[in-house]
């Protein structure tokens, strides 16, 4: 039976949305009552469905709406990961998956926070290459970033084959005549869900805030790009990643995509219409290679579909057609530092080659950007290098076009406090995904000898990243200034034991990138 006023609850709360504070906070949503978990002064509701299952006849299909239930559903467990391999081994996971039954999401709120506070809302979207990745990992906990004052949402979306799969025949059943993205549509179908229930929570429907790195913060500037999500958010904070270059992931048009999609899975599973695709089991499925024979990049990733994507990113912030919205983004300082460490006995003779096959008539030129007069040298300028191709270029990219064609102010950062490092770990410095236990308050999810500095800066970049959340400004009262990105000096704040804004040291080597990729 439920409770007299769990069952009120049920009446009005379509009208009322209402939380009962107490050992287990109850909130009501659109469809039925969850009940959470108290952690000290935040209350966390997990696992929340916002989507049906997108299995059977749902596999490959924009996300459809979830079931209503009848009395009062526990929301204290993650919800399991989306379909995905075994492929980052950094990746940690406190849920039951993999399944394809994923779409849920989870919400922290500040504990004495009432129904309709409009607390400002931050929805993360987690990276790992659109092959994988959840949200149940500890470092993505949103317990401690909540406790700043903030509601924290975090959701699942569809991974990989399931999540950006193209073939001829979906795109000719969709009424858009699109097909891939999937994940993306799982993205905007849980920024909707925001939009109508966060208020339920606290949070501010008129104040959220996107924010994701790596794959996640590919997913920020494309859902800046995509008309569906017009209006979903009004803030933008990409770490690590945009979709404007980067040959791991293109984001490739759909007619290139859906006769090697369909070829690459006919080959593993040996079924290649529609029909039988679907009724494949979704373990079978995952046989299907994830990352390319050439090693360079993953087979399923986002695609310019013509529905979520009319036309590519670059091309749709060149126009100004893009959500204008306040940006905050940046890459951590040692972005290639992971593959490429000794990689070469020689790396002056290494970066020397790289020049001449990257660059050809314009290779003398790189090599006054990307100096090697010793191998150390080398070895960084190498390392500089693949950052550039995998992340910061492509990143930067991101935030010029946003000064050149929108209007609303942009902050860039750089992490550059190399981590404490065990073996391991040695001479990785501030490598790709590692200011992700800063911004979350998660040092402890992670067994390093953390030292003061690192606990001050994840401090700082909690308030930063709130503030900037609450006010589209990351400043605040006993925060070093940053100041907007603008070309008077084109400073960026440099987020280090130290914290302190400068300029653009390697600008030149951006605007070389550009000029000759460009060509």
């Amino acid at each position: 039976m439920i409770g007299r006023v769990a069952e009120w609850m049920l009446m009005v709360g379509v009208m009322s949305p209402a939380i009962l504070w107490g050992v287990a906070p109850q909130a009501s949503v659109e469809t039925g009552v969850i009940e959470g978990k108290r952690e000290g002064s935040v209350n966390a509701f997990l696992g929340i469905p916002y989507a049906a299952a997108p299995v059977g006849q749902l596999r490959w299909k924009p996300p459809a709406a979830a079931a209503k239930w009848d009395g009062i559903r526990k929301a204290k467990e993650f919800g399991t990961r989306c379909m995905q391999a075994r492929i980052f081994d950094d990746m940690v996971f406190r849920d039951r998956g993999p399944s394809e039954n994923c779409l849920t999401l989870n919400v922290w709120a500040p504990a004495n926070a009432k129904a309709k506070a409009k607390l400002p809302v931050m929805v993360w979207i987690h990276g790992g290459g659109f092959v994988a990745g959840g949200t149940s990992e500890p470092r993505q906990d949103g317990h401690n970033l909540a406790q700043h004052g903030v509601v924290v949402v975090s959701m699942n979306y569809r991974l990989g084959l399931f999540g950006f799969f193209t073939h001829a025949e979906l795109a000719a059943e969709s009424e858009k005549k699109a097909a891939g993205n999937y994940g993306l549509l799982d993205q905007v179908a849980a920024l909707e869900w925001v939009q109508r229930n966060i208020a339920a929570f606290g949070g501010d429907a008129g104040n959220v805030t996107i924010f994701g790195e790596s794959a996640g913060s590919f997913s920020v500037s494309a859902l800046m790009a995509s008309p569906m999500a017009k209006g979903l958010f009004h803030k933008a904070i990409g770490e690590s990643g945009a979709a404007f270059f980067n040959r791991d992931l293109p984001f490739e048009s759909l007619a290139q995509r859906e006769q090697e999609d369909t070829e690459i899975v006919a080959a593993t599973v040996g079924a290649k219409s529609l029909a039988e695709l679907r009724a494949v089991p979704a373990e079978k499925l995952l046989q299907v290679p994830t990352e390319k024979q050439s090693g360079k990049g993953f087979h399923f990733s986002p695609d310019v579909d013509g529905y979520f994507l009319p036309e590519p990113v670059p091309a749709i912030f060149a126009a100004g057609k893009q959500n204008d919205v306040l940006l905050l983004a940046g890459w951590n300082r040692d972005e290639g530092s992971l593959p490429v460490n000794g990689k070469a006995k020689s790396m002056s003779a290494e970066l020397k080659t790289t020049s001449e096959e990257e660059f050809g008539v314009h290779a003398a030129e790189f090599l006054k950007l990307y100096r090697g007069g010793s191998n150390p040298e080398a070895a960084r300028s190498l390392q500089d290098f693949l950052g550039d191709q995998l992340i910061a270029y492509g990143t930067w990219k991101w935030m010029e076009a946003q000064k050149t064609s929108g209007k609303q102010a942009v902050y860039r950062y750089r992490f550059d406090l190399s981590l404490p490092s065990p073996d391991k770990l040695e001479g990785l410095g501030a490598y790709h995904s590692a200011e992700i236990e800063y911004v979350f308050g998660q040092l402890d999810s992670k067994a390093l000898p953390w030292r003061p500095e690192d606990r001050a800066l994840s401090a700082q970049m909690q308030k930063y990243w709130t503030n900037f959340a609450r006010n589209g400004d990351p400043n605040g009262p006993g925060l070093p200034k940053w100041p907007a990105y603008s070309a008077d000096g084109w400073e960026m704040m440099y987020l280090n034991a130290r914290s302190k804004a400068g300029k653009d040291g390697q600008r030149a080597r951006y605007q070389f990138l550009d000029q000759t990729w460009a060509k």
